[in-house]
This record gives structure tokens, sequence and C-alpha cells, in this order.
């Protein structure tokens, strides 16, 4: 017989505050409007809420008004998951798409989300706020407890003069000069390394860029198969299958 467990609250918000059974912690304007005129909610009703590092909590509704709210917080109704230590490193792309993969990383379980500029990067103006939000409303939708960790935007040479040789960079590398199948490449390796996924803009990595990361030695180049992608595609194709092999997909 299955143990019965809390069900979870149909709303789910993101609310970073210090979390105590009791506390009352304040909405954003856009989040009391969401409550009171999206989606009816009173106060004395009941959501979900996450602050990030404590966990799911329920909260009922104490304050709703025009410049905010407040909910006043019940108890932990779930543990923090924490997903695993992999990063997305993308080069940024049109306004819809860089949306959908910010969405999709939270998803699949980033921990962090890097914009990087290439030479052939097109799009040249991104929004953090927008794609820290994207990574907000996958979590409230996902039922999700952490928030991947969104940078500022970096351009690939400096990216790769500070990196931590510690951590692997999976270079998806669309040549494919001398690099292996993804799940050759994975199979075999132990878990619990930090790891990155670098994925190029929609024309690719310019030919000095590739040969610098293929000549460092904590890059591992590799290639998706034998059709092209779209960036957007090949960025969630690579962390899919990462989580498949080395990731949190197995608990």
């Amino acid at each position: 017989m299955s143990t019965p467990t809390t069900p979870r609250a149909k709303i789910r918000l993101y609310v970073p505050a210090p979390y105590a059974p009791g506390a009352e912690v304040p909405l954003a304007p856009e989040q009391a409007h969401y409550l009171a005129n999206v989606m009816r909610q009173k106060p004395g009703d009941t959501v979900g809420v996450f602050n990030g590092a404590d966990g799911e909590w329920s909260a009922e509704i104490a304050t709703l008004t025009r410049k905010g709210g407040t909910v006043r917080l019940l108890a932990q109704t779930g543990p923090h998951r924490a997903p695993p230590d992999v990063w997305l490193l993308f080069a940024p792309l049109k306004k819809a798409r860089t949306d959908f993969v910010a969405q999709k990383a939270t998803e699949m379980g980033a921990g962090l989300i890097q914009p990087v500029m290439t030479k052939r990067t097109i799009a040249d103006r991104l929004k953090l706020d927008r794609l820290a939000a994207n990574t907000v409303e996958a979590a409230e939708q996902c039922g999700l407890t952490a928030l991947p960790q969104v940078r500022e935007p970096e351009t690939l040479d400096r990216l790769l003069d500070g990196w931590d040789a510690s951590r692997k960079l999976l270079f998806c590398d669309e040549a494919g000069q001398g690099a292996a199948p993804i799940l050759t490449a994975l199979a075999g390796r132990p878990r619990g390394e930090p790891w990155a996924i670098l994925i190029g803009p929609e024309g690719g990595f310019d030919p000095a860029e590739a040969a610098r990361l293929r000549a460092l030695p904590f890059v591992v180049p590799v290639t998706l198969g034998p059709r092209i992608m779209r960036a957007d595609t090949a960025a969630i194709a690579a962390l899919g299958v990462w989580q498949a092999v080395l990731g949190d997909w197995e608990g």
C-alpha cells in the first residue's frame, strides 16, 4: 500500500524571503494581481510557495491589495530538491527562442544559465530580468523548489580565460572534428563531477573559437547525431542526454 502524501497546491509562487512557520512574507504587486484577478483567490485561501532554498510550503493568503499583499506560512510540505551540478552556456538567440531555452533548461535541471557572446552571435541585446522571469515561471509550473542562477552575458574568450578546470565543459561541436558521439563521450564517467554544456549560435562557432575549445584539456567535444539541430533544440537534447547518463534521472 502506498503512503499518502500531502497534495501539492494548484497555485505555486516563488516568494524569495526567509521561511519559518507563522511568518508573513510579502508578495510582489504582479503576484497579488495574479492571485486576486486571474485566479480569483481571496484572503484565507491556501497556495504553495517556495524560496529556492527551503523546500515547498503551504501558505495562507493574508492580504491582497493593488500594491501587493502577504501570505502567512503554514508548514513545509516538501523538501528542497537541488538540481545536479550542470550549467548551460548558450549563445543568445531571438527573443522567443531564448525564452524557450531558459524555460526548458530550468525544467531539465540546469543549476546555472550563462549567456555567451561568440563571434557569430546575432542577438546582441538580452534582458536578464526577462531571462530570470522565464526560469521562475517554469519552476512554478513544474513543481520545482530550486531555480537556476542566471548570470550576466560574457564573451566566450573571457569565460574560457577564467574557467575553473575542475569543471568539465561539454562542447557541442557541429563540425564534429575529432568529436565523439555525446553518449559515447559521457559513458563511464563518474557521477557527481561538475559539468557545463556549451551551445553555440545558429551560424556555429568561428573556426578560431572551435580550435581553441578543442585544444583545452577540460573541454569534451561531442556531436549530437547525424542531423543538424537548431541551437535551442541542441541545448535541450544535450541536457537530456547528460541528465540521463550523469544526472538525477535515475532517482
